[in-house]
């Protein structure tokens, strides 16, 4: 089994309950006979767009963690694909957590300039 973390972004018209129910119909997809498990789920809430995705400027999203074979993920994404209500959704592999020390800032090469509006 592998760490997978999703983003889902539902549309505006959902109330969080109505959003709830999805995910517990999703997980049952993840959970059921594939014997994964959601470790972490956050909702964020209604959220503005950075551009109109099916003729929606905001969405409500939601962000998961979750152990499942890999051999889980196909239906559970034909699911996503299928329910009207995901405008977007983008599953990734979690291969551990960050670098704690902070990456030095890179240096400002001579050629370029100040401000990258110019020109």
């Amino acid at each position: 089994m592998r760490d997978y973390e999703i983003v889902y972004i539902f549309g505006p018209a959902l109330e969080e309950e109505q959003v709830t129910e999805r995910l517990d119909r999703f997980h049952g997809l993840l959970t059921g006979t594939n014997g994964g498990e959601i470790t972490a789920t956050d909702h964020w809430g209604r959220r503005q767009l950075a551009y109109e995705v099916e003729g929606q400027t905001s969405g409500y999203y939601v962000v998961e963690h979750f152990r499942a074979p890999g051999e889980a993920l196909p239906e559970f994404e034909r699911a996503l694909k299928l329910d009207e209500n995901v405008l977007r959704y983008l599953v990734v592999v979690n291969e551990g957590d960050l670098p704690t020390t902070p990456v030095p800032p890179r240096e400002r090469r001579e050629d370029e300039s100040e401000d990258d509006s110019e020109g």
